[in-house]
Formats: C-alpha cells, structure tokens, sequence
C-alpha cells in the first residue's frame, strides 16, 4: 500500500550545498523531517553539476515522517544569464534599452534542456516560452 502524504516542500537549493539553514531547517523541521538525511542525499545527488547552480526541489512529506524529493533542471533564468554573460536581470525591462544578448540558437539550446519542466508540446513552444522569459529580463533575442 502506498504512503499517504502529508504534504509537499517546495525549495531552491544550490547543488551540492544543502545545509540545515534557512531555507532548509526551519521547511523541513516544522514538518517533522530528518534535515541532515535530506541534506545528504541532496548532495549526493546532485554532485555532477556544477556547484551552486541553484535547482528546484520538490520534497514529499509523508505521514510518517519519511521524505522523498525529486530535484529539477536549472531556472531558465540561470541558463540564460549564463548564456548573456550577465550577474543580474535588467531593473526596468521593457521601458529602456537591453542589457545583453542571446541568439535564437542559444535559446533553441536552453528550451532542450529545459523541456521536460515546462509545459510545452515541443521544442519550438519551449523556445518561444524561453524567448519570453529573456525579454521580460531585459535581453535581446537575435537571429
């Protein structure tokens, strides 16, 4: 018979660095979790990126105060800082000029790695979704 669920946690975590801080300790201590468990396994599994990279987590909390979690690819967000070359998003996108830029080729290559997070029925919808998310943060989409 399966577990019955208690709840879900919903969290941002930056791979390789899960620690009992804030945001962690406090999410999974007021359900009751082992948050050292949660931190290890954390780590362990997501060693092979790059360090830091923050990735969406998704824990399930069960009835008896067991945990599973499923962890996500990288915000779009991310991949396209990293892709303009940029530490932050524009403060005023949409009013003013541009603050980077990105070719289609690089958004193409974003919405493949991100396809299986975002609701699209293919890669060309996931790229115009991505395309999207890159005006909204100030860049210039080309080509």
């Amino acid at each position: 018979m399966a577990k019955k669920v208690a709840g879900y946690i919903k969290l941002q975590v930056p791979a390789g660095k899960a620690n009992p801080s804030p945001p962690i300790g406090p999410a999974l201590g007021q359900r009751g979790l082992n948050i050292m468990d949660f931190c290890k396994a954390f780590n362990a599994q997501t060693q092979n990126f790059e360090p830091g990279t923050p990735l969406p987590v998704v824990i399930s909390a069960y009835v008896d105060r067991t945990f599973s979690f499923i962890v996500k690819t990288p915000p779009v967000s991310f991949f396209l800082k990293k892709a303009a070359g940029i530490e932050k998003g524009s403060k005023t996108a949409g009013r003013g000029g541009f603050i980077g830029k990105v070719t289609m080729a690089q958004v193409r290559e974003i919405a493949e790695k991100k396809k299986q997070d975002l609701n699209a029925w293919d890669t060309e919808a996931a790229a115009q979704m991505v395309k999207g998310s890159a005006r909204s943060m100030g860049l210039e989409v080309v080509g």
